[in-house]
């Protein structure tokens, strides 16, 4: 929708909203939001609203801290889940500095600034179609979330089997309600997994959505008495959740991968383009797969790729060219897990395709047999390399890659690096339930 400043203050004012959540995204991937009264919506949709820049993990130091919300009038929208009495609305907002200037540690504007890159190339739309992976958990007495799923559902079953299935269908209710068109939503491979797919949009409304989506999912799932969790790998021994990235660049209203005279139906553009994703995909798996446990889900076996391949049916690869040609031919990157910044994912997948575009790049030759099946031989015969094995691996990566670093920018990156050697530092150092069960007996 569009909307104009005074048709937000015109619906604040008729449907009786009382708070206005003015939110935005950390560096980190973490929704943050400043909630305001119905009284302030004026200084709202004016830039008024100031927020501690201090106080939220990688944004500013202590003496800088004051910073304002630009919101996206076209991002607002009721949360449905709210009471009917005192509605609750949100805008998405662009962080700025006070002298209007954007503030570089905004993963929104980091966006932005190579969708802008784009546009110079003579890409006027970079679309996108996420399928993000959850788990659906009971909680106990307490409401702390468990590893049970009274649920022994497979991929697609349906009916009694599937007891997440009443939370699944008020999730989409919800997310359409607030102008999703959700496409499919079913049940995963594993006892308590779901996924839930809507439909592509420009890159930067994508990116909004997944934040919106993994809102709603996690809201309406507590709201049941379950918890939803996007953690990449939850549970030892089954599938873990990722969240493919569908991706397509249009070029004077045309699929810019499209070429009905190539064998594949694919275009230069669209070569050079995979080419670029796998010249950078080991530079930026800190930022698509950004936890500990995302490289626990990243191990063959589990439908996870984590072999650097491309092919168009063959879905042990990497990347994958779906089925569809002309106006829906797309790229599918299969790495990316659900808890990534899809600011910052974005991001880092569009800057490596251009890259490979501007570069002229060729990938290598199309791999149709299932890489899980090859020995270790096979893959360096074909000349299959790997993404990182752990976080530690992906961080060097990133920080040897110069594209990457060079997208999300010298603020981001540091601190993004910052926060993530942290995380690595505290894993590492932790005893787990795993050595003691393996050693305290033993030795």
């Amino acid at each position: 929708m569009a909307y104009t400043k005074e048709d937000i203050i015109r619906i604040v004012k008729e449907e009786d909203i009382e708070f206005i959540r003015m939110q935005f995204t950390d560096i980190f991937g973490q929704l943050k939001n400043v909630a305001i009264t119905a009284s302030q919506i004026e200084k709202a949709v004016n830039n008024e609203i100031m927020l501690d820049g201090s106080s939220i993990e990688g944004f500013v130091r202590i003496n800088e801290s004051d910073q304002y919300l630009y919101p996206d009038l076209d991002s607002f929208t009721i949360f449905p889940w709210r009471p009917q009495h005192g509605k609750v609305a949100r805008l998405i907002c662009d962080v700025h500095n006070p002298d209007g200037t954007p503030f570089v540690g905004d993963p929104r504007g980091v966006l932005k600034k190579v969708l802008e890159k784009a546009k110079k190339m003579g890409y006027e739309a970079f679309n996108v179609g996420p399928e993000a992976e959850f788990f659906l958990f009971q909680t106990d007495e307490e409401g702390k979330p468990t590893t049970k799923t009274n649920d022994e559902a497979g991929y697609f079953d349906l009916g009694p089997l599937d007891h997440g299935e009443g939370t699944r269908r008020e999730i989409c209710l919800a997310l359409e309600q607030m102008g999703f068109e959700i496409e499919a939503s079913h049940h995963e491979v594993a006892p308590g997994q779901h996924e839930i797919d809507f439909k592509y949009a420009e890159a930067l409304r994508t990116a909004d959505n997944i934040m919106t989506f993994k809102l709603a999912v996690k809201t309406l799932a507590q709201k049941n008495g379950l918890h939803a969790t996007f953690m990449p790998k939850p549970i030892f021994g089954i599938n873990g959740s990722g969240m493919h990235t569908n991706m397509s660049l249009f070029k004077d209203g045309k699929n810019a991968f499209a070429d009905p005279s190539d064998p594949r139906g694919l275009s230069k553009e669209c070569y050079a383009f995979i080419a670029g994703l796998l010249a950078h995909v080991q530079g930026f798996a800190a930022v698509t797969n950004p936890l500990v446990n995302s490289y626990k889900r990243l191990v063959p076996g589990y439908e996870a790729p984590c072999y650097l391949a491309w092919s168009a049916s063959n879905r042990s690869a990497l990347i994958r060219i779906p089925a569809s040609r002309g106006m829906g031919t797309r790229v599918e990157l299969r790495c990316p897990d659900p808890c990534c910044n899809p600011y910052l994912e974005l991001a880092v997948c569009l800057a490596a395709g251009l890259d490979g575009i501007e570069k002229g790049m060729t990938p290598p030759p199309e791999i149709t047999e299932n890489i899980f099946q090859m020995d270790e031989a096979a893959r360096k015969a074909a000349g299959i390399a790997s993404l990182p094995g752990s976080l530690e691996e992906a961080i060097e990566a990133m920080q040897a890659d110069a594209l990457v670093m060079d997208t999300l920018g010298p603020h981001v990156a540091e601190n993004y690096i910052d926060g993530k050697k942290k995380e690595w530092d505290e894993y590492r150092t932790r005893v787990s339930s795993w050595e003691r069960e393996k050693y305290i007996i033993n030795y």
